[in-house]
């Protein structure tokens, strides 16, 4: 009796594990899988990383590249990785209705903008989110759509991380709130180029100009400063990547930082730390408000 009360109870451990991460929400596009950390405790709050894919993608298969629900029970996120709408071609890539450059090219009137956030509010409602550790990371598309929802919904995104996408090139006022900004981007990137170029006439700002432009939305100073070499590419020979923070100045909650691979491509072979830099940077970054920094 006391083995068959022991097996029952591993059982109903197991059991309530994988309900855990088995959890998911739908919000007209299918089932969407949360990943849930096995420390999970709906009385602490915990962050939320929303991993945004690139063009003809899907969520699933850009976290099999960047790797991050293998390390949400190490950090204790919560991750959702959800999948762009299908475009009216033929082939029905799934993209994210981000920007003029990137990449809508069937001219779709979905409002991508509002389903990122209705994710995060739906999973708010399900589970215990810290509200000042809410974070986009995006690749390609997603980092263009990952700058597209900070700009607009940035009272409830505290940070983003984008691998070589790119923000608006039009003139706009700040948004209402600041927010942390990663770019990350390959030299090399033959796809959306470290130096901005178009897309089918419609131009993107580079990796710099984009950083500078959060920097000033921030508030922060116009001069950058810069950080110890980081390795974030298996195949590239030592720390390749150089680092320039623009953090003095500004707003409280914002701060703008650029991470340049030398001779980086637009898919890295990333190094087995990638993951956990990408992270720790994160939530480095709360959502935080006052006037300006110290």
């Amino acid at each position: 009796m006391q083995r068959l009360r022991i097996f029952l109870t591993a059982a109903a451990l197991v059991l309530f594990s994988t309900s855990l991460l088995a959890q998911a929400i739908d919000l007209g596009r299918g089932e969407l899988p949360v990943t849930v950390p096995a420390n999970y405790d709906a009385g602490t709050p915990a962050p939320l990383i929303v991993l945004l894919h690139g063009y003809t993608s899907s969520g699933a298969s850009q976290d099999r590249y960047m790797g991050f629900s293998s390390i949400a029970d190490k950090y204790g996120f919560l991750l959702v990785a959800p999948d762009g709408d299908k475009e009216a071609g033929g082939d029905e890539n799934r993209f994210w209705n981000a920007s003029s450059a990137c990449c809508n090219f069937y001219q779709s009137d979905v409002d991508d903008s509002a389903y990122v956030l209705d994710i995060i509010q739906t999973v708010k409602a399900d589970f215990n989110v810290d509200p000042n550790r809410v974070y986009l990371v995006g690749h390609s598309n997603g980092g263009f759509m990952s700058y597209r929802a900070a700009y607009d919904h940035s009272e409830t995104i505290a940070a983003i991380a984008s691998l070589a996408g790119a923000s608006h090139i039009d003139d706009r006022p700040a948004p209402a709130n600041p927010v942390h900004v990663l770019q990350i981007h390959g030299t090399n990137d033959g796809t959306i180029a470290y130096n901005g170029d178009d897309i089918a006439g419609n131009a993107y700002p580079s990796a710099h100009d984009t950083v500078a432009q959060w920097a000033e939305y921030n508030g922060c100073e116009a001069q950058a400063n810069e950080r110890e070499l980081r390795d974030l590419v298996a195949n590239l020979e030592g720390h390749e990547s150089s680092v320039e923070v623009f953090n003095q100045g500004c707003k409280t909650g914002g701060s703008s930082e650029l991470w340049t691979i030398s001779d980086g491509s637009h898919v890295p072979s990333f190094s087995d730390s990638f993951a956990a830099q990408v992270v720790e940077w994160l939530l480095a970054h709360p959502k935080s408000y006052g006037s300006f920094a110290d």
